[in-house]
């Protein structure tokens, strides 16, 4: 899609978090009204047809348009956290990361097997994280899974679509 204005106000940060790495700041689309309301549209117009009845918002920046998206489709939104961030019984799912392990986490009682769910996160790089994300939701067998994010790195050495086995339907916003 590369909408031209979410391009233009997409901040890119050279040599952060490390030299030779570009990072994308999905805060200054966030802070434009203009820009809120393309990505809300653009969203909306690839899931209003789907039945969905969950959006699972990866931490932290996947929170911000699950939430908007869910108001216009009427589904629920289920946090997908960090250990020891939710409040009741969560189920966990742990991955492999470039430096170690990490761990996320979904309350037990967050999904059911009558659920359409839309996984959301703001980027797609590695796919680590969204991955272990589609695992734990799996878990859930809910009817169906969706798979968002904002933007997608595309690059040899990312990779991150590789992550998702072949039929998982992914889609993204913006491609760089």
């Amino acid at each position: 899609m590369n909408n031209k204005t979410l391009i233009e106000n997409l901040r890119s940060i050279p040599d952060f978090p490390e030299k030779g790495i570009i990072f994308r700041d999905v805060t200054t689309l966030f802070k434009n009204p203009e820009c809120l309301k393309i990505m809300e549209d653009e969203l909306y117009n690839l899931y209003k047809d789907k039945g969905i009845t969950k959006i699972v918002g990866i931490e932290s920046r996947g929170f911000v348009m699950s939430s908007a998206l869910a108001i216009r489709l009427n589904a629920g939104v289920v946090l997908c956290r960090k250990p020891g961030k939710l409040p009741a019984e969560t189920i966990k799912e742990s991955y492999t990361k470039e430096y170690g392990t990490d761990t996320i986490e979904i309350h037990k009682d967050s999904i059911g097997p009558e659920d359409v769910v839309l996984l959301h996160d703001d980027l797609l790089a590695t796919g680590g994280t969204m991955r272990a994300a589609y695992n734990l939701v799996k878990k859930f067998n809910p009817k169906k899974i969706y798979v968002n994010f904002l933007i997608e790195l595309v690059t040899e050495k990312l990779d991150g679509r590789n992550k998702f086995e072949e039929g998982t339907e992914l889609s993204v916003l913006m491609q760089l």
